[in-house]
């Protein structure tokens, strides 16, 4: 029953995005939907009902005017353009932590591009378990299910992959232009408006599922931040000077992202490299790379093939940075 209900929503939502301003009549969407016009009536309401701001005029039609800021799985694939990331979506409206949601579906077998997706996280976390921020109806917190059959040292190379969707994306469907932070901060103006967190689900010699979490900072105003990173963190809607679209930049993500991922499967992680390098903000720079074994001072070369950060010491030696808080200074 729910599955019906999000197809007609789905039908209905992209014959108003394929008839832009124009007004599509009740006829046409009691043909589309196989129903009569009193059903279709009560399909619109249903819409209203979920924010959708619809417009009827006698004789003519309806339009859609204006749709709600929340998101949904019909809104994010009424404009999709993948073959298979984002195809299945799991939508919440509010959740602990979409990595935890996602790495259970995994567990049972979900899809290849299987997207889980909230508009709030209780519990949402980045790297070394730091807490990540998602309050309600202002960000993008969403985790995607991919099944690369690929070595389990090669798997930090999707993070990076992920890294040149999210800007790629932002820079399509905004006039921002990101930069990237090894290895895995997004920032606009030196601050950061991205996280991406990477886990697995693998034995010693395969993989059986890569999980990649992203956490975007998109419509918060300064005073959605806690205190202690106002000075550090953004959002899109702050850099903008507007408001964005979440649905537009999420089916905008997708895109790149499976575009990405099937050219690295085939060709490997050369293109992709490349274009990381192309967006990071830390390359010749002086950095202080803090690692467990302990701190790395020097300037940054760029990324290996493996997507392992290149730093020459002062004392002209080459080291390598598998992980690691990444400060320039």
């Amino acid at each position: 029953m729910e599955q019906a209900k999000r197809n007609v929503k789905l039908k209905l939502l992209e014959a108003f995005a394929e008839s832009g301003q124009e007004y599509v009549s009740g006829q046409r969407i009691s043909d589309m939907l196989g129903c009569s016009r009193t059903a279709v009536w009560k399909h619109i309401e249903s819409l209203r009902k979920e924010g959708y701001e619809v417009e009827a005029v006698r004789r003519v039609g309806y339009r859609l005017k204006k749709k709600p800021s929340v998101l949904s799985a019909a809104e994010i694939q009424s404009g999709l353009r993948t073959s298979f990331i984002g195809q299945s979506i799991i939508y919440e409206k509010s959740v602990p932590s979409t990595q935890k949601i996602a790495y259970v579906h995994a567990g049972e077998g979900a899809d290849e591009g299987t997207i889980i997706i909230a508009d709030e996280q209780t519990e949402g976390r980045g790297r070394l378990a730091r807490v990540w921020h998602s309050p309600i109806n202002t960000g993008i917190w969403m985790s995607c299910i991919l099944k690369p059959e690929i070595p389990l040292s090669r798997t930090p190379q999707l993070t990076l992959l992920t890294a040149v969707a999210i800007v790629q994306a932002i820079e399509e469907t905004t006039g921002i232009h990101p930069s990237i932070k090894w290895p895995n901060d997004i920032l606009i103006n030196g601050k950061k408006a991205v996280g991406i967190l990477t886990e697995l689900q693998a034995e010693a010699d395969s993989v059986h599922s890569v999980i990649i979490g992203m956490g975007i900072n998109v419509n918060q105003d300064a005073e959605d931040f806690p205190e202690e990173i106002r000075t550090i963190a953004t959002s899109l809607k702050m850099a903008e000077g507007k408001e964005v679209s979440r649905s537009r930049l999420i089916q905008s993500i997708l895109y790149n992202l499976e575009q990405l991922y099937t050219t690295y499967l085939s060709v490997g992680f050369r293109p992709v490299k490349l274009l990381w390098e192309s967006y990071a903000i830390s390359l010749g720079r002086e950095i202080k790379a803090r690692t467990l074994q302990g701190t790395i001072c020097g300037k940054a070369l760029g990324i290996n093939d493996d997507g392992v950060l290149l730093v020459e010491t002062a004392e002209g030696s080459i080291e390598k940075i598998y992980s690691a808080d990444i400060e320039i200074v």
